[in-house]
């Protein structure tokens, strides 16, 4: 498929396209994740300059060439009037709560636009998604995009979190996430490709962003990062091909995000317990030896 043909298939996109139309869906939601610094807003950038068709690059999304996000918005950028782009706050290593805020992101259960902070107790996880009941947001087809450097070697337990993660999207939104690989020549990304192959990745694009230093537009960096779009598009048009309901999926994703956080408090909770018997099995074996240091004195 030729570079034409890619813009012209993601521009004139439109959710009644199936036999069963959009079935209340008003938005296609391509939501980006990842660790900090990896490429997501330059990658959200990428796309409004290709499909804009601007000469001069521009910066819509602020991005850094470093190890340290700057993302801490959920900011939305419209691609076309069906398509948005979202791009969620990433993390530099996350403990479970933290997760739990990606997971309520990748649910819509964050206002787009609103700061994402990271909480660490279970009561305020569960305020945050009650107060989304006042205007729940239902409408959105939700793809998931997972945004790696080929420039950072991925450690066993990041993969081990990406896989869950991989895992976890099929359940909120019933579709696999694309991995998209960024720093496509600065690294080798064959094998972080495979890497994400052997644990199930099904759609996996490496590609080179355009920035500001380095925006002169070439066939096979336009070419990937379209594939990019179209890849969500396909997934978007596959599962509207059965019968969905925008409502009762967003009540599944809700009792998700109830369990997850639950799980959450009773594995702290149990935790909490190991370390409190732990001090007092020290404190007892502690009484023990003063009771048997009297006793050799006396």
């Amino acid at each position: 498929m030729d570079i034409r043909q890619l813009k012209d298939n993601i521009r004139n996109f439109s959710l009644d396209d199936g036999d069963l139309g959009s079935q209340g869906y008003t938005r296609v939601l391509l939501q980006l994740f990842g660790y900090t610094g990896h490429g997501k807003s330059s990658f959200i950038n990428s796309c409004k300059y290709i499909l804009e068709g601007d000469e001069n690059f521009e910066e819509h999304a602020e991005a850094r060439e470093t190890d340290h996000g700057l993302t801490m918005v959920r900011n939305a950028y419209p691609l076309t009037n069906v398509i948005t782009m979202v791009d969620n706050r990433g993390c530099s290593k996350m403990n479970d709560f933290e997760r739990a805020e990606v997971y309520a992101q990748l649910g819509n259960f964050i206002p787009i636009g609103e700061k994402v902070e990271w909480k660490d107790n279970y009561s305020a996880m569960m305020e945050a998604i009650e107060n989304t009941e006042l205007e729940p947001n239902f409408s959105d087809f939700i793809v998931p995009i997972f945004v790696y450097s080929v420039r950072q070697q991925i450690s066993a337990e990041e993969m081990q979190d990406v896989k869950t993660f991989m895992e976890n999207c099929v359940k909120m939104t019933g579709v696999f996430p694309i991995i998209v690989l960024t720093f496509k020549m600065k690294g080798d990304y064959q094998v972080i490709e495979k890497q994400f192959r052997l644990i199930g990745a099904e759609t996996v694009i490496a590609i080179e962003n355009y920035t500001t230093e380095s925006n002169i537009k070439t066939l096979e960096r336009t070419t990937d990062i379209l594939m990019v779009i179209d890849s969500a598009l396909r997934n978007v048009r596959f599962r509207l091909e059965q019968p969905r309901d925008p409502r009762r999926e967003r009540i599944e994703r809700k009792k998700f995000m109830y369990n997850y956080i639950h799980q959450i408090q009773l594995q702290h909770e149990r935790e909490k317990q190991e370390i409190e018997k732990s001090e007092r099995e020290k404190e007892g074996k502690k009484q023990e030896e003063e009771k048997k240091e009297k006793c050799t004195l006396l």
